[in-house]
């Protein structure tokens, strides 16, 4: 009886629609990042502007004709996200490799985090502001709080250094096109295939560098316990133009995280679901 109650929990994980719940997220995804990115070279080239982060980018969609519609598509498409993610936590991701207990945990944390997504997505849609608020307030009240627990400075420290390790992973693996092995590259042509490792090298590497950086600045935060020192993206990304490579470092971050929206559109259209 367990046994047939599992087989029918893995074949209402494989279905149709959460596949196209997979789908749709990626291409949500994909919306928000290239609208970021798009944000971020504003701030470049133009100076000031609106926040460079997924707040300014539901900003963005909102003022924009029908953009109260599409904000609740892109709301429902990240919930199928998350539903897709919490399948792979609980039967297993496709792939040789899907069904290790070691991967699970990940896809668990992914659908948390694509959860609160879409729900702040779906928040912003239905009139309330928080959906749409900055990222760096976010950040630092967040820091606060946990500076404020026993221990926090560690707390905050540990989790700081597993960001940036994370912004490291992600960068290194873009470079080393390791998205290869969850797609569908079979099914592409040569043309397409060249556009997605454009893309994927450029849009993960752009995506692994502002995690780190965002990491770098949440562990001065933690060793001076001082909650302002930890930034958003939207700081962060602004961070690059103060680098003596001037705003022309944050013109290429956009561009990469421009490439990632772009490339999460493949991942819509290719990936292993």
């Amino acid at each position: 009886m367990a046994r047939e109650g599992h087989r029918r929990a893995r074949r209402a994980a494989d279905s149709r629609v959460v596949s196209a719940g997979a789908r749709a997220g990626f291409a949500a995804r994909g919306v928000i990042y290239l609208l970021v990115g798009v944000l971020a070279g504003r701030i470049a080239l133009q100076g000031g502007g609106q926040q460079a982060d997924r707040g300014g980018a539901l900003q963005e969609i909102g003022g924009r004709p029908f953009g109260g519609v599409l904000l609740w598509v892109i709301g429902v498409a990240l919930a199928g996200m998350a539903l897709w993610r919490l399948s792979e936590a609980a039967f297993g991701a496709a792939g040789p490799d899907g069904g290790k207990a070691t991967k699970r945990p990940a896809s668990a944390a992914r659908a948390v985090f694509y959860a609160f997504v879409a729900y702040s997505v779906l928040s912003f849609a239905a009139g309330e502001k928080g959906g749409g608020g900055s990222s760096d307030a976010q950040s630092q009240d967040i820091t606060a709080r946990a500076l404020g627990l026993p221990g926090g400075q560690w707390i905050v420290g540990a989790a700081a250094v597993g960001v940036t390790a994370a912004g490291v992973v992600v960068a290194v693996r873009a470079v080393l096109r390791k998205y290869r092995e969850q797609l569908r590259t079979g099914a592409m042509s040569r043309r397409a295939r060249r556009l997605v490792d454009v893309t994927g090298v450029l849009g993960g590497t752009a995506r692994g560098l502002v995690f780190a950086a965002a990491g770098v600045f949440a562990l001065l935060a933690a060793a001076d316990y001082d909650p302002d020192e930890a930034k958003g993206m939207d700081d962060t990304l602004r961070s690059f133009a103060d680098t003596p490579a001037g705003p022309w470092l944050l013109v290429l971050v956009a561009v990469g995280l421009a490439a990632f929206g772009l490339f999460s559109f493949a991942d819509a259209r290719w990936r292993e679901v």
